[in-house]
């Protein structure tokens, strides 16, 4: 799908920012470049849609040398997202979704289509499309700037560091929401972060770079596994908790699968009774059909108990979950950042299969610190 071949950049015949750059991208893969500033991980996007012209090598899209097309066409044909996301503040939703279109010389019928339909992705409704940009929050215009990149339906879409000005629970959701969109849609991807955690979150493939040149391109769990050198060690952090156990990697291997749950429908009194019993301050709330609806907490009950009668009255329906195929270093993101006691786990139909909490992620620290099965006398021998 993309290919470098020894690619090099350089300036004023200086040191090269892109040195020798070979590399191979696959159809549908999602490659995220990060590394220190100065590493040509941006020049090295920018060269892909010729906003920087290359100095020696070839960039081949679909096998075809970049340097033999027209540079304009060449860009309409490949999607860019940017930090600054660039809207037409003077232009409404729909004409910013469909600008390329509009490039194009598509018909109105035809950008109306394509703008309800982009718009039905990610879950924005349709009197969004004759809004202005001002009259939208920082993540809802990002999510306009992802859907301009696509409207054309490119197979290669480049992000400089997409989410970087949002705030980090914005953030957090828009990066699950375009790696389920990326899957959907089987987009190869060029993405380019200075963030470690939104690297090994979104990438099937992580290209380190430094002073030019790819320092390990690998999978985000061969890199935790394997480092190439110190430096990528240094650049990971040593205090990653699944470096310490590679063998863990999913939601599914240490998630607790009878949650305490209570169905709506129960009365705040049988839940206070349920809850007194197990020994715990909140419960899940689900259906009949174990379908998860939300969560219920002492607090909640403490301040609705004379006023209502039955836990989904009270419920919160606002919760985050996962699941089983989710991967732990994910979830342990969520927790921490979000500062949550647990996340359910759910399947493709929302029922309730488990439950990770801080009490799980706290002995698989344990685990991680004194290896699995180790007797405290053992432990004590050890110290002597």
């Amino acid at each position: 799908m993309l290919e470098f071949k020894n690619v090099t950049k350089k300036y004023d015949g200086g040191k090269p920012a892109v040195n020798n750059l070979n590399l191979k991208i696959e159809k549908g893969e999602f490659v995220c470049f990060i590394g220190p500033s100065g590493c040509g991980k941006t020049t090295t996007m920018k060269m892909v849609n010729r906003l920087i012209n290359i100095t020696e090598g070839a960039i081949l899209v679909d096998g075809k040398n970049i340097k033999d097309q027209d540079p304009v066409e060449l860009r309409r044909s490949i999607g860019y997202v940017i930090q600054q996301i660039g809207l037409m503040p003077h232009m409404t939703i729909k004409e910013n979704i469909v600008l390329v279109g509009t490039l194009l010389k598509w018909s109105k019928e035809e950008k109306d289509e394509r703008a309800k339909e982009l718009l039905q992705l990610v879950g924005l409704p349709e009197e969004y499309l004759d809004k202005y940009p001002h009259e939208l929050s920082g993540g809802q215009q990002q999510r306009i700037g992802v859907l301009r990149a696509l409207a054309a339906n490119p197979p290669l879409i480049l992000m400089d560091e997409p989410f970087g000005a949002l705030d980090p629970i914005t953030r957090d959701s828009l990066q699950e929401e375009f790696k389920k969109l990326q899957k959907e849609l089987n987009k190869t991807i060029v993405f380019v972060t200075h963030d470690m955690d939104e690297a090994l979150k979104l990438g099937d493939r992580i290209v380190i770079m430094k002073e030019g040149e790819v320092v390990q391109a690998d999978t985000p769990d061969e890199i935790l596994k394997n480092p190439a050198n110190e430096f990528v060690e240094e650049f990971l952090g040593k205090d990653r908790l699944i470096q310490g156990r590679p063998d863990v990697t999913t939601v599914g291997q240490i998630m607790e699968s009878s949650p305490v749950t209570v169905q709506s429908g129960t009365t705040l009194k049988s839940a206070i009774s349920t809850m007194r019993d197990k020994h715990v301050d909140s419960l899940l709330v689900v259906d009949i059909d174990n379908v998860l609806k939300g969560f219920i907490d002492i607090e909640a009950i403490n301040l609705n108990y004379k006023k209502v009668i039955e836990v989904q009255e009270v419920m919160e329906k606002d919760l985050i979950s996962v699941s089983k195929d989710s991967l732990l270093r994910d979830t342990v993101y969520k927790i921490l950042r979000r500062g949550i006691k647990y996340v359910p786990v759910i399947d493709e139909e929302k029922k309730l299969v488990g439950i990770v909490t801080r009490a799980t992620l706290a002995n698989l620290v344990y685990d991680t610190i004194w290896g699995d099965g180790m007797e405290l006398a053992e432990v004590a021998n050890l110290a002597e």
